[in-house]
């Protein structure tokens, strides 16, 4: 019976292509060739037979996929047995902490307004 365990920290939390070279065992060309994508449309339909990445805005945007995608594009198509996707929170940036200290704030601001 195959086996598939995702050790998954957050749900929101997406990976790159370099991520999942590294789960999958395969080059990066391989990757690209397993992606859904299509030069003519930015976001094409889900196709079960390719690994799906996550909806992007511009043609720029890095592929990033979310774990459950590579995990399930793992087992149902590449027949890999075990896969064990990680994903680990990075450390806080400067940035992500001001602006986790500015929604604390307005969280407090609007909770002041409700009062009144």
């Amino acid at each position: 019976m195959e086996n598939i365990d995702s050790n998954i920290s957050s749900e929101e939390e997406l990976v790159g292509i370099d991520e999942v070279q590294k789960f999958l065992n395969r080059s990066r060309a391989s990757v690209y060739r397993y992606t859904n994508t299509d030069l003519r449309n930015l976001n094409p339909s889900f196709n079960p037979r390719k690994l799906n990445p996550e909806f992007r805005t511009d043609q720029k945007d890095p592929l990033k996929f979310h774990p459950n995608e590579v995990a399930r594009f793992a087992k149902d198509i590449l027949r890999i047995k075990e896969v064990t996707v990680e994903v680990f929170n990075t450390p806080s940036s400067a940035a992500q902490n001001v602006l986790i200290q500015i929604l604390e704030e307005l969280k407090s601001i609007r909770s002041l307004l409700e009062k009144e």
